[in-house]
């Protein structure tokens, strides 16, 4: 019902297709595109969150006219006033209220990109984007590969807030990024501060590749920061490292990274040097970055909202785990949500917040300072920093020169017999 909706809505404003290959990378044929900056020079209006996302979005509809901005309430600003202006500016054929179907959202916005348009659709929450999962996963998220690059949804751009607000409890609070990072043929992007999020959306917007763009709602009137009023655009795939340090590594995105910047403050009291990286993009993360500076550090705590298992944190420890595996002097922390859905009177017991991040900062170099006892050190040439892991007990070797199988059986059994256990 209301994908015939949406579909009524499409021919009632008479969209022109793009049609032939449909190719969307760069600029597509059609009409001419407006050449962005790269990264955006310093200075600039001091804005909050929501109002650099609201800038991205004006800038995107004014520089390509093929770009639609559409979702629940999107028609009068929005539930958090992201779109304010818009359907003014630009006019109710290009930013327009959707019925509310997340699923319907998201499949017009599918057909709509693969016509050659630049789809900017909106989840009111990121709780309610799982009715649209299998549109994103199985529909955008393939599309170019199933056809062998001959179509492709490129031009989509799905934004959606996400995570805790202090009393959205369990349908207001989720961080399901995590879900959207198993999928190939997606982009997974979280921005921290209103600076990040205009140049960030931007790039999301004008990638060859459909995008999940996840806004942290905590954010959006809290953090207020100068951002350039020009065109321009961040990096996708590129972490930053916020914050130099020694002695171990602190990774996170979004919202998270104002608490791991506390937790660093009071970490350098204590004569903990911290190094803080913003992953930004998660899918597909800047791995080389956190590498080099994991085998500086030797040691790394990765931070996020969502629950701690299965969560995005367990792909970054066990790749590095993978790629530092000789510069690890304690194993990888993670400092994440609970296991439980997002409680309402007891958030402040499932965030992870900066004194259990500290707590694990002196927990992890108190295992790189015992490093030896009861482990084995290699440092030798080939490593700079002592290697973790638990000491190899002595290895028996028996060897049975027996022709006999049963023989050599026997004489093993021998050799490694246990004493008997007292199984009442």
């Amino acid at each position: 019902m209301a994908a015939r909706a949406l579909r009524e809505v499409g021919r009632r404003r008479g969209w022109a297709a793009e049609v032939g290959r449909r190719c969307f990378s760069g600029g597509s044929a059609g009409a001419a595109v407006a050449e962005p900056k790269e990264g955006g020079a310093g200075g600039g209006k001091a804005v909050n969150l929501f109002t650099a996302v609201n800038q991205a979005l004006h800038i995107a509809l004014d520089t390509d006219p093929r770009a639609y901005v559409f979702g629940e309430d999107v028609g009068f600003g929005g539930v958090f006033r992201c779109t304010t202006e818009l359907a003014d500016r630009f006019g109710k054929n290009r930013v327009f209220n959707t019925p509310l179907c997340e699923q319907g959202i998201a499949g017009f916005a599918i057909g709509l990109a693969a016509m050659g348009n630049r789809a900017i659709a909106e989840i009111q929450f990121a709780d309610y984007i799982f009715p649209a999962f299998d549109q994103i996963v199985n529909e955008a998220a393939k599309f170019r590969y199933r056809s062998g690059n001959e179509f492709n949804c490129g031009g989509l751009t799905i934004r959606t807030p996400y995570g805790a607000v202090g009393h959205g409890g369990h349908y207001h609070s989720q961080s399901p990024e995590s879900f959207f990072c198993h999928v190939p043929g997606l982009k997974v992007v979280i921005p921290r501060s209103p600076r990040e999020a205009k140049g960030l959306l931007l790039a999301s917007i004008r990638d060859p590749n459909p995008v999940v763009f996840f806004e942290p709602k905590w954010l959006y009137r809290l953090a207020v920061e100068e951002v350039p009023e020009e065109d321009y655009m961040l990096p996708l795939s590129q972490a930053e490292v916020i914050r130099k340090g020694s002695d171990i590594t602190l990774i996170g995105w979004g919202a998270q990274l104002a608490v791991l910047k506390e937790a660093c403050e009071d970490a350098a009291k204590d004569g903990v040097s911290c190094e803080l990286i913003d992953l930004k993009t998660l899918i597909p993360w800047d791995k080389e970055t956190v590498e080099a500076s994991v085998k500086k550090t030797g040691k790394l705590l990765a931070s996020h909202e969502a629950p701690i298992t299965g969560g995005f944190g367990a792909e970054i420890a066990a790749s590095i785990a993978e790629r530092c595996f000789q510069r690890l002097e304690a194993p990888v922390a993670r400092v994440c949500g609970l296991d439980t859905p997002f409680p309402l009177v007891y958030e402040p017991f499932y965030m992870p917040t900066k004194n259990k991040e500290m707590h694990q900062c002196k927990r992890r170099q108190a295992q790189a300072r015992s490093t030896g006892q009861g482990s084995i050190r290699c440092d030798g040439p080939q490593f700079t920093r002592g290697t973790w892991f638990p000491a190899l007990g002595p290895q028996r070797h028996h060897v049975a020169h027996s022709s006999s199988g049963r023989n050599r059986r026997a004489r093993a059994a021998q050799h490694h017999r246990t004493p008997d256990i007292d199984r009442r």
